[in-house]
């Protein structure tokens, strides 16, 4: 999220927190534009119920990275390009820190908004940015950047390294808080915890605090959620999602072979989805739910097959 310290914010700290809280929030991450200002602000909005993870949108002139988790007062340096060959130092100065390095929103519509450094030195990948709207220059961004993220799935499981996916509201004005948001399976409320659990891909992406969804493999003996291995040899995995608030929506399952299934959900908008798959089908499997108009409502991190 972004305060009136970052261009095109219009919103105070305490506006942030307030609008937080009312969008059912239990974290956010403050990134203004390459600077740290507002980091000593937050410790008057925090509390139990809402975890503010410290960071910076990193505004190169070859594209936008996240730095989550930093040390308070902490700030990255954007001053170069692609050309420049230098990302890769400020990429590992994040992580000394116990921070998470995230490709932000890599095909926006807008000069240096669209992310030309390789995908290899980031943590994570933001596929959802923004609310997913049937505008036809941001549908195309959200679109392409899931669509390049689910392509490389494959070929990054197999080398043994994959790069989760995060959706970020990127809230800078009133209404944008929470569209969509990165739910993350986590221990505890905890800067740690949560950055940890982003980190493993124990998460998901929704659009609003009012949809639900569960995203689980399992194989008789053990059932795994979004980010975790399972193994499977040649027996039949059953694939279950279960969702709530997507009323009229659809559900689909995606692998290495691109999009395998989909079932319409019912108008009361709760359903559940079951299927079945094997590891020499696909190394991994995933699920995006949809609304009736195609914009997105929650997809997941997939599951791993062995």
């Amino acid at each position: 999220m972004h305060s009136v310290c970052s261009n095109g914010g219009e919103l105070t700290t305490a506006q942030l927190a307030v609008g937080a809280r009312a969008a059912g929030l239990d974290f956010l991450a403050i990134t203004e534009h390459n600077t740290a200002e507002t980091h000593g602000s937050w410790s008057r909005h925090i509390g139990d119920d809402l975890v503010v993870i410290l960071g910076q949108e990193v505004v190169t002139r070859t594209g936008h990275w996240l730095a989550l988790g930093l040390q308070p007062g902490q700030v990255v340096d954007w001053r170069y390009g692609v050309r420049d060959d230098v990302i890769d130092r400020h990429l590992a100065e994040v992580r000394r820190a116990g921070g998470l390095c995230v490709a932000a929103h890599p095909y926006a519509p807008y000069a240096s908004g669209t992310l030309m450094y390789p995908y290899r030195g980031f943590d994570v990948v933001e596929v959802w940015n923004g609310q997913w709207s049937s505008d036809v220059s941001w549908q195309a961004d959200n679109e392409a950047a899931l669509a390049e993220w689910g392509r490389s799935l494959a070929a990054e499981i197999h080398q043994g390294r994959w790069r989760p996916a995060v959706g970020n509201s990127d809230a800078h004005l009133e209404g944008q808080i929470g569209s969509p948001h990165t739910v993350v399976l986590a221990g505890e409320l905890s800067t740690d915890a949560v950055l940890a659990g982003i980190r493993a891909g124990h998460s998901w992406i929704a659009a609003s605090h009012s949809i639900d969804l569960s995203f689980t493999v399992s194989n008789g003996h053990r059932s795994v959620a979004m980010g975790e291995w399972l193994k499977t040899g040649d027996e039949p995995a059953v694939v279950r999602v279960d969702v709530r608030g997507v009323p009229g929506g659809a559900v689909s399952l995606h692998t290495e072979r691109g999009k395998v299934f989909g079932e319409s959900l019912p108008d009361t908008g709760s359903g559940t989805v079951e299927w079945h798959i094997t590891a020499e089908e696909s190394a991994f499997v995933r699920s995006e739910v949809r609304y009736v108009n195609g914009n997105m409502a929650a997809l997941s991190n997939p599951v791993i097959l062995t």
